[in-house]
């Protein structure tokens, strides 16, 4: 009878083998990685639904152009819609609501003529659900009123740009570049291997790559598919912004907190920020907490710059900058923090450990 014997025998059956061959094949550390997997994957859902499934208007900024007592009785009615889904408020005349709008301090106006020939200012170009909302809304008002109504579209999305949404995917593009690169640099080497000069010149990359795809970006848009008005030095510095800000709050990240890291800018970058960031909802349509959010955090603060720039004559667009400066400058100043930490503690041990 013939035994066979050497690598390619079959184990002997145990008591607790088949547990050794799992505790083998799922380690501790890639049974914390799955879990933190489907808790990212779980969040996704939630956040996506959460902020997507059921748009309502809250509050949405809205002027009212009328004569006399006109401006307060329809302000009046306007406030007391079921809901609050608008927040009016008189405007001297058609002109100033014009302005307003293109300057994005309110979204739509409506000018109430004594005719009875009504007009709505709304902008697609600032979201097309959005200002199709507005034109629901103040049509059921006027019909109750018997009275007509005319749309006339402020900002327009361009034809190119069908669905109004193509700012927010180049946003959202350029985010992503942002914490691919930096992640690449850092597990390529390790977190733990970082020094202030490796961090120096990892943030010295996120800069060339910041110019080389904000102008990647920029072309596609522009002179490419010609999806988006506006100038290509505009499109080009906001996305070397937003690369280099995303890029550089991941190195922070995952100086901060390893491997982990990783999941942290994709549950703030991807998870919460890209539902939130006006994109296929514009703000007024969001609920309170991914409204509240979103311009605090790169996509949202991307989308919103970017479309000041295809159809608001770049107006608005202080805030969103200095929220991506405030990423970036923060993201530096930890990158390089963590870096020094880490090397002044690997110093430190080696020199406790000398005889």
């Amino acid at each position: 009878m013939t035994q066979t014997t050497g690598p390619d025998a079959p184990r002997a059956s145990s008591r607790g083998s088949f547990l050794d061959e799992v505790k083998d094949a799922v380690t501790p550390r890639a049974t914390l990685l799955v879990v933190g997997v489907v808790a990212l994957h779980l969040l996704f859902i939630a956040s996506y639904v959460g902020a997507l499934h059921d748009p309502k208007p809250k509050d949405v900024p809205f002027g009212v152009v009328a004569p006399g007592a006109a401006a307060r009785q329809t302000v009046a009615r306007l406030e007391k819609l079921p809901g609050s889904p608008l927040d009016p408020r008189a405007v001297a005349d058609a002109a100033t609501a014009r302005k307003q709008i293109l300057d994005r301090e309110i979204d739509g106006a409506l000018i109430v003529s004594p005719s009875g020939a009504d007009t709505l200012l709304v902008t697609t170009g600032g979201g097309k659900v959005l200002a199709a909302t507005l034109v629901t809304l103040t049509t059921a008002l006027e019909k109750s009123e018997a009275r007509t109504l005319r749309t006339l579209d402020v900002a327009p999305a361009d034809q190119e740009d069908a669905n109004g949404l193509s700012s927010f995917y180049l946003a959202v593009g350029w985010c992503v570049g942002g914490y691919l690169c930096a992640s690449i640099m850092v597990i390529s080497s390790g977190a733990a291997s970082s020094t202030p000069r490796r961090a120096v010149i990892r943030l010295l990359a996120m800069v060339v790559v910041g110019i080389v795809g904000g102008l990647g970006g920029a072309l596609i848009v522009g002179p490419i598919l010609g999806a988006l008005p506006g100038g290509l030095a505009a499109y080009w510095g906001l996305g070397a912004l937003i690369i280099f800000a995303v890029g550089a709050a991941t190195l922070a990240f995952q100086g901060l907190f390893g491997l982990a890291g990783v999941g942290l800018v994709i549950l703030l970058v991807v998870i919460l920020g890209n539902p939130s960031a006006g994109g296929a909802l514009p703000p007024p349509l969001l609920p309170p907490f991914w409204r509240a959010i979103g311009p605090a955090l790169p996509p949202g603060a991307g989308t919103w710059a970017a479309r000041s720039i295809a159809y608001f004559q770049g107006n608005d667009m202080t805030s969103a900058l200095l929220v991506l400066s405030a990423w970036a400058v923060g993201g530096v100043a930890v990158t390089l923090l963590m870096a020094t930490l880490r090397t002044r503690r690997r110093v430190t041990l080696g020199t406790a450990v000398r005889p």
